[in-house]
C-alpha cells in the first residue's frame, strides 16, 4: 500500500498563507474557512480536528492513483491545481497540454510508484546473485527493443513506468555482486538514500546562502579526510568535492602551476619557461589529458618507467628531472599514484617526496583508488609518505563504495584554491552579504554549479563510523587475498603479479588446448585472444562482468577488482569456476 493511501494529500490552489495586512499577523475566520475548503483529507489528528471544527469543514480522500489512471494531458488541464498556471480550453500559450515542472499533489502516486519500481527492480532484484548482471543486446537490436524516440506529445504515466522498467532491464547492474569490471561497484543503502535526497533538494554548492548545510558538511568531511591523510597541523588546509578523480588531478596541476608560476594566472603559458609534469607510465590517463586540456601539451608530461611491480622507478625519475634542467625547462610537479588502475601498485611516496623537495616541485598523489586503504590501520602503510604531499586525490566512490560520483581534492595549502581560481564575480560572490562570506566556496573551484556529493559520503560515515569503513576495507582485502590463494591452486590460472598490493588481482586463464604449448610468440598470440572470448561469453550469458587488458608487451589478462564488501569466499570460487567453465573449450 502506498503511504499516500493512508496519509492525507493536500491540494492548494493558492498559498494558504495570507500576506500580512498590517493589522494582525493571524488569519481571520474567513481565511480559515477558505483554507479548509481547499483541503482534501480523511483522518485528522486531534489538533487538526480542533482547527477544522472551528469552520465545520468537510473532507475527502485525495486520489494518489489519479496520475496513473489518466493521461498527462488531462492531469495538467483539469487536475493539476498546484502549479498556478491558467489553462483556457486546455491551451497554454498555444500548447495543447502543459505540465509544470513541479510536484503537484496528483503526481504523488506516480512518483511513489516509480520509486517502488526502482527499489524492487534496480536496488534489490538487480543486486540479487540469482539475477543477471546484464541482459546483453547489440546496438541495432536494442534500438528495436527500446523506445528511444522523442515525440511532440508526452507519453502516458503507464508508458513512462514501462520505460522505467525497461531502462532498468537493459542496463548493466553495477551494484550486482558479480560486477567486478570497474573500480566501483555495489549499492550502499546509506549512499543511495543520500543521493536521492540531494537530487530531491537539487542544491548547488557554491554559496552558503543556497547550501548552508552542505557547505558546513563539506568543510567537516574534508577536514577529517585531511587528518586521516596525515597533513601537518592536524590536517590544516583546504579541499573540494570534484566531478570525478580526473578533475581532482586537474586541480593538482592548476595549483602547482599557480604556486611555481603565479604569473600564469594572468599571462597563461605564453613566453614562459616550459613547465614539465612527471608521472608514471602506469598512471591514470587523466594526468596527461588534463595537462593537454590546460594547455601544457602532451610532450610536457614525462612518463616515468615502472619496475616489475608497477611502481615508478626513482632512478628514471631523477634522470628525467635532470634532463629537464639541462634543457632549461622548469620541473613543475610529480604526480605519484597510490593504487594504479591496472596492477594496483603504490609508488614509493617517501622517495618521491624527497626528490620533490630537492628540486622544489609540487608533489601530488593520485590516491583515487587506493586512498580508501587509509581508513584501515592494517593497510594504510601502503600509502606511507602521503602526508608529505602537496595535494591528494581520493575517491570515496571507489574503494569505500560510495555512489558515483564522490571524488575529493585535498591539500595542506589553505589558501591556494581561492588564490588560483578566484575571479570575484560580483553577481554571485558579493562581499557585502549579511553573513560571513568566507563560507562561500564557489570562487575557489572551476565549476559554477556543483552537486552536493558530500552528503551521501557524510551519511555513510554517520551510519557506519570510521570503524565501519575500516571493517569494509579489511573485508575486501581479505577476499582479494583469498582469491589470490585459490587462484594459485587452480590449474590453468597464472598470476601477472605474484603478490598484489591492492585488491586488484591480475591473471591469465590458459585453456587446456594451450597448456602444453611452448611459450613462444605463437602461444602469446593465442593467449591474447582468450580473455576477450571469455568476456564475450560471460556478457552474453549475463553471469558476471570482469575486465581485461594488455599491459605493455603482456598479452590480454583479466583484472579482478574488489571493493564490494558483501562478497564472500563462495563468490571468489564462483568467479574462478565461471571463467574456467567459459574458457575450457577454447
Amino acid at each position: 500500500m502506498l503511504a499516500s493511501e493512508t496519509f492525507p494529500t493536500h491540494h492548494f490552489k493558492n498559498s494558504i498563507y495570507k500576506p500580512y495586512n498590517g493589522a494582525s499577523s493571524a488569519p481571520d475566520v474567513e481565511d480559515l474557512a477558505s483554507m479548509a475548503k481547499t483541503l482534501t483529507t480523511t483522518t485528522l489528528s486531534s489538533s487538526d480536528a480542533a482547527v477544522i471544527d472551528v469552520v465545520k469543514t468537510t473532507v475527502e480522500y485525495g486520489n494518489p492513483n489519479k496520475m496513473l489512471n489518466s493521461s498527462v494531458s488531462s492531469s495538467s488541464n483539469s487536475n493539476n491545481k498546484n502549479n498556478n498556471i491558467k489553462n483556457t480550453n486546455g491551451n497554454v500559450n498555444g500548447l495543447a497540454s502543459f505540465v509544470a515542472s513541479h510536484p503537484a499533489a496528483e503526481f504523488e502516486g506516480f512518483i511513489r510508484a516509480c520509486v517502488d519500481e526502482i527499489i524492487k527492480l534496480a536496488v534489490f532484484q538487480g543486486t540479487n546473485r540469482s539475477s543477471k548482471v546484464v541482459e546483453w543486446h547489440e546496438p541495432a537490436e536494442l534500438r528495436k527493443l527500446f523506445d528511444f524516440e522523442l515525440r511532440e506529445k508526452g507519453e502516458s504515466p503507464d508508458k513512462l513506468r514501462q520505460l522505467l522498467r525497461e531502462t532498468i532491464r537493459f542496463s548493466v547492474k553495477t551494484g550486482h555482486p558479480y560486477f567486478i569490471n570497474q573500480l566501483y561497484s555495489g549499492v550502499d543503502p546509506y549512499a543511495l538514500v543520500g543521493q536521492w535526497l540531494t537530487d530531491a533538494l537539487n542544491p548547488s554548492v557554491y554559496t552558503y546562502e543556497v547550501a548552508p548545510v552542505f557547505t558546513l558538511m563539506e568543510e567537516q568531511v574534508l577536514a577529517e579526510m585531511r587528518r586521516i591523510v596525515g597533513f601537518p597541523n592536524n590536517g590544516h588546509g583546504d579541499g573540494i568535492f570534484c566531478p570525478g578523480g580526473s578533475i581532482a588531478n586537474g586541480y593538482a596541476i592548476s595549483c602547482a602551476r599557480y604556486k611555481y608560476a603565479p604569473e600564469s594566472k594572468k599571462n597563461g603559458l605564453f613566453n614562459a619557461k616550459p613547465l614539465i609534469i612527471f608521472t608514471s607510465e602506469d598512471a591514470h590517463y587523466s594526468v596527461e589529458k588534463l595537462a593537454m586540456f590546460m594547455g601544457f601539451g602532451s610532450e610536457h608530461v614525462r612518463k616515468i618507467a615502472t619496475n616489475e611491480l608497477g611502481k615508478m622507478r626513482l632512478s628514471d625519475l631523477e634522470d628525467q628531472i635532470q634532463l629537464c634542467l639541462d634543457n632549461n625547462w622548469q620541473p613543475l610537479m610529480v604526480s605519484a599514484t597510490a593504487g594504479t588502475t591496472v596492477l594496483g601498485a603504490f609508488d614509493d611516496l617517501v622517495g618521491i617526496s624527497e626528490l620533490c623537495r630537492k628540486h622544489n616541485m609540487w608533489m601530488h598523489v593520485d590516491a583515487a583508488w587506493g586512498g580508501g586503504a587509509l581508513m584501515s590501520k592494517k593497510y594504510r602503510q601502503l600509502l606511507n609518505g602521503i602526508e608529505r604531499a602537496d595535494s591528494v586525490t581520493w575517491n570515496p566512490h571507489k574503494l569505500l563504495s560510495a555512489s558515483q560520483q564522490c571524488s575529493t581534492f585535498l591539500t595542506p595549502h589553505a589558501q591556494i584554491l581561492g588564490q588560483c581560481h578566484s575571479t570575484n564575480a560580483a553577481y554571485l560572490f558579493q562581499k557585502d552579504k549579511f553573513y560571513d562570506t568566507s563560507f562561500d566556496t564557489g570562487d575557489k573551484h572551476i565549476q559554477c554549479g556543483r552537486r552536493a556529493d558530500v552528503f551521501k559520503f557524510w551519511f555513510m560515515w554517520k551510519a557506519k563510523g570510521s570503524k565501519g569503513f575500516e571493517a569494509h576495507v579489511e573485508q575486501v582485502f581479505e577476499m582479494s587475498e583469498y582469491f589470490t590463494a585459490k587462484l594459485r591452486e587452480r590449474p590453468g590460472f597464472e598470476l601477472v603479479l605474484e603478490k598484489p598490493e591492492c585488491t586488484n588481482i591480475t591473471f591469465w586463464y590458459v585453456p587446456p588446448s594451450l597448456r602444453q604449448m611452448e611459450r613462444n610468440q605463437e602461444f602469446f598470440d593465442k593467449l591474447h585472444k582468450v580473455a576477450p572470448k571469455i568476456k564475450e561469453a560471460m556478457i552474453k550469458k549475463g553471469s558476471m562482468m570482469i575486465t581485461y587488458q594488455p599491459l605493455r608487451k603482456l598479452p590480454n589478462f583479466f583484472r579482478l577488482v574488489l571493493q564490494n564488501s558483501c562478497l564472500e569466499e563462495s563468490d571468489m570460487l564462483y568467479f574462478l569456476n565461471e571463467i574456467e567453465d567459459l574458457g575450457q573449450n577454447l
